[in-house]
């Protein structure tokens, strides 16, 4: 069988049994899509370059580790380690300090502002995503009083009522459903700041 006419989970198969020219098929078979979004997002080709090699080497060190398991999802797999990798580069890039050594300078050049520009939205939407995700794993009742309180904008007086607990009840509800919170951001690495 001709390899180009295998399906992405044989060419898989087959470049972790060791046949390394599968992998190249599949990079060929997915380099314009993988590369247009990863350029349509950061709008610089080096940039692009760059963050594209990255998302390759992502994808073989995975595949090499054994630790790819998105049968039959290949490219949105690889998408959605682009989209991380150009999510990363807008934090860093912003933890970056501007500092002008000219000697002719203002004051109010040493302040930066960031309008909302696509990479700010790109970044904080992930943060909200990443966020959500990590909600879902408190126990319920700290779950309720965490959504009531953050997305419902319910008062805890409000939120006693309907949950029918105490203030203090739900007050102390929402505190374990904070720390519990922070407890799955550290274990899963989630930055949640640009």
């Amino acid at each position: 069988m001709i390899a180009q006419t295998l399906s992405d989970k044989e060419l898989i198969a087959n470049y972790i049994a060791g046949d390394e020219s599968n992998l190249q098929i599949l990079i060929q078979r997915y380099k314009r899509k993988v590369f247009s979004y990863i350029f349509f997002i950061v709008k610089e080709k080096n940039l692009a370059d760059d963050i594209f090699q990255d998302t390759f080497i992502k994808v073989i060190n995975t595949l090499k580790a054994g630790n790819y398991n998105e049968e039959g999802k290949f490219l949105p797999w690889v998408s959605r380690i682009a989209h991380n990798l150009i999510i990363d580069h807008f934090r860093k890039a912003r933890k970056i300090p501007y500092i002008d050594n000219g000697y002719d300078y203002d004051a109010y050049d040493l302040v930066k502002v960031y309008d909302e520009c696509v990479e700010t939205k790109l970044v904080v939407e992930q943060i909200h995503c990443d966020i959500k995700r990590l909600v879902e794993y408190l126990p319920d009742e700290q779950k309720e009083v965490l959504k009531m309180r953050h997305y419902s904008e319910m008062s805890f007086k409000e939120i006693a009522e309907q949950t029918g607990v105490s203030i203090n009840t739900a007050l102390g509800r929402m505190r374990y459903a904070l720390i519990n919170l922070r407890k799955l951001i550290k274990e899963n690495d989630v930055i949640v700041s640009i």
